[in-house]
């Protein structure tokens, strides 16, 4: 049995496998299927200042390979989830994370400020993908200044373990992981979905209400693990890897590529147990290669 203990600043976890926002419910939901204490983390679904009623339908898509969404932060704000949905996760034995999502840097501030007073909740993930509603609608994480600007708000108002989400949908992803790096982020998270499209050539439209959505699955590991490179060469702070993983095998290349930590988003759609699968597999085949550490295997290339 290997060590497969991590760190991400102050944050400890069990092992390197969590669950991506969006994917997983608020874990509870996976119950029946996984024992959620055997995971490192469980980041629930995007959690916003406001309730939010998300995009209208259809708002999934399969892809080769993968699958479009625009669910578009469908929650019912902050305020609902400290009042009724910490008190029911707030004992699972795992690391409780939540994914904070905003229209402006001060929106951004004030969700995460309100968590910051929850016991139970150790660290927050800072999705930057949203639209800056001020700025024309341009996604925060797309420019060094917009990223930098949501993390300094968050900074100022949260006082533990900020791992903030990255978009590819951008010309240098490591530029912008090194101005979140500045501003006081504890651990950068990458990818989040890539932006896509799909057509219905009988209806002669696009398969999606708002026409695009974000591209996850297979489809995007080979982008996502260059970048996590890129971002590991980049930064100081820890990275967590996500973007495809279906597999040990995936898991472990992220993490030879410099991830300290993983995600897994949709396969849990295909499979709702692959994370304890995911997990298991890491230590067998550290087992196997006679590697005493996970550390031992992170950056290694």
């Amino acid at each position: 049995m290997a060590s497969l203990n991590v760190n991400i600043n102050s944050l400890k976890l069990k092992n390197p496998v969590m669950t991506a926002s969006g994917t997983f419910g608020y874990g509870l939901e996976f119950a029946d299927f996984v024992p959620l204490d055997e995971l490192g983390g469980i980041i629930v679904k995007g959690t916003t200042l406001e309730h939010r009623e998300g995009n209208d339908y259809p708002r999934m898509a399969e892809t080769p390979s993968g699958m479009l969404n625009c669910v578009g932060l469908q929650n019912k704000g902050v305020d609902y989830f400290v009042e009724h949905i910490y008190p029911q996760i707030k004992d699972i034995d795992t690391n409780m994370i939540v994914n904070v999502s905003g229209h402006s840097a001060d929106s951004y501030a004030a969700c995460a400020e309100k968590i910051d007073c929850l016991e139970r909740i150790p660290a927050i993930e800072v999705n930057i993908s949203c639209p800056n509603v001020k700025d024309g609608g341009m996604a925060f994480g797309v420019t060094c200044e917009g990223a930098a600007s949501v993390v300094k708000a968050v900074r100022a108002k949260y006082h533990k373990t900020m791992i903030v989400k990255l978009s590819p949908n951008v010309t240098d992803v490591a530029e912008i992981a090194r101005a979140c790096e500045a501003e006081g982020a504890d651990s950068i998270s990458l990818i989040n979905t890539l932006m896509g499209m799909a057509v219905d050539i009988e209806k002669r439209q696009p398969m999606l209400s708002i026409r695009t959505g974000g591209l996850s699955g297979p489809a995007v590991k080979p982008v996502a693990l260059r970048m996590v490179y890129d971002v590991y060469h980049a930064v100081k702070i820890p990275v967590v890897g996500l973007g495809g993983i279906s597999s040990a095998r995936d898991a472990i290349e992220f993490m030879m590529c410099g991830a300290t930590a993983i995600e897994i988003g949709t396969a849990n759609f295909i499979d709702p147990a692959i994370t304890k699968k995911v997990k298991d597999g890491i230590n067998d085949w550290l087992d196997a290669h006679h590697i005493a550490d996970v550390h031992d295997i992170i950056g290694c290339i």
